[in-house]
């Protein structure tokens, strides 16, 4: 069993922050990722409203900029190092991985969320055959082809902007009357001659041996059309990681985002929350990086009242 003064779940922006913060402040601190560094922020396109970067970066620049000051501060980040059970219930709070048991004083979880799927007919058919959930990841494959996004928010139209650039027609199907996104994408959005398709459903997706057409449905007046397209990107809100979390007495609300107060405190005493597992409403990435700030010095502060 090996012991830490603090043990960070998740390694995107807020488990970052949260490190660079402890680590300059002389606590042992260790990150534990499953996946690589960055989370869905990795997969980002392009910040475009990120302060400090009036022309904007990379989600996955941004990342590995956090990455290289965690490691100068001395914090440590396990990726590929999955914690599969938390015991949070004694005085030294037990955190147990896939390769070992450690012990912390405190245990910060950023542990954000994973894509949510759809689960029209043909999503899972055609799953890595045109279907994609990260345009990051695969968008040189539609190079000069139709592909079609489906989201309501910033991020959908982000990666509609990012695959503007490489496929020869972008159309963006938004379940809504009016996308939520900021004015700078909508206008880019226009820019790059994006269609978006508002207040329409997905409701199938087919193909042969890979993705071909999808069948939507209008909202209003539910009329259904088919749309021949090669490829489909889906950018939906996600679901909180927050299962180990609940299974160990933390408490969240109805749909798995932990329930944290101005400063990242949880219902346990010493465990925190942060990030996009939380139940604040603003998921983007300044705002992680700000509720790990508050969340890190609160940490800082209990810790040295019990010393």
């Amino acid at each position: 069993m090996q012991n830490r003064d603090i043990i960070v779940i998740g390694a995107g922006p807020a488990g970052l922050t949260a490190g660079i913060y402890l680590a300059y402040y002389g606590f042992d601190t260790i990150i534990f990722e499953e996946k690589i560094p960055g989370g869905e922020a990795a997969e980002i396109p392009l910040l475009e409203n990120f302060p400090g970067y009036s022309e904007g970066i990379t989600g996955k620049d941004l990342v590995d900029k956090m990455v290289q000051q965690c490691k100068k501060a001395g914090a440590e980040i396990h990726q590929f190092e999955k914690v599969i059970e938390l015991n949070l219930k004694d005085k030294r709070n037990v955190v147990k991985t896939e390769k070992s048991v450690y012990t912390a004083a405190s245990v910060i979880i950023a542990s954000g969320r994973h894509a949510r799927v759809l689960g029209v007919p043909g999503e899972s058919q055609f799953r890595g055959k045109g279907v994609s959930y990260c345009a990051v990841c695969d968008g040189a494959f539609f190079k000069e082809k139709k592909v079609i996004i489906v989201g309501e928010n910033s991020r959908a139209a982000e990666v509609a902007i990012f695959l503007s650039g490489l496929a020869s027609h972008v159309k963006l199907v938004c379940g809504r009357d009016k996308l939520c996104a900021e004015r700078i994408l909508i206008e880019n959005l226009e820019n790059q001659k994006v269609e978006i398709l508002h207040d329409m459903e997905l409701k199938e997706i087919k193909g042969d041996i890979k993705v071909k057409s999808v069948v939507l449905v209008d909202k209003a007046t539910g009329d259904t059309k088919e749309i021949d397209t090669d490829g489909v990107f889906f950018q939906l809100e996600g679901i909180p990681n927050s299962q180990i979390a609940r299974e160990s007495g933390v408490k969240a609300d109805n749909d798995g985002y932990i329930l944290v107060d101005n400063r990242g405190r949880t219902n346990i005493d010493s465990i925190y929350a942060v990030g996009d597992i939380t139940a604040c409403p603003t998921k983007v990435v300044i705002t992680a990086i700000s509720q790990a700030t508050s969340a890190a010095v609160d940490v800082v502060e209990h810790i040295n009242k019990h010393i």
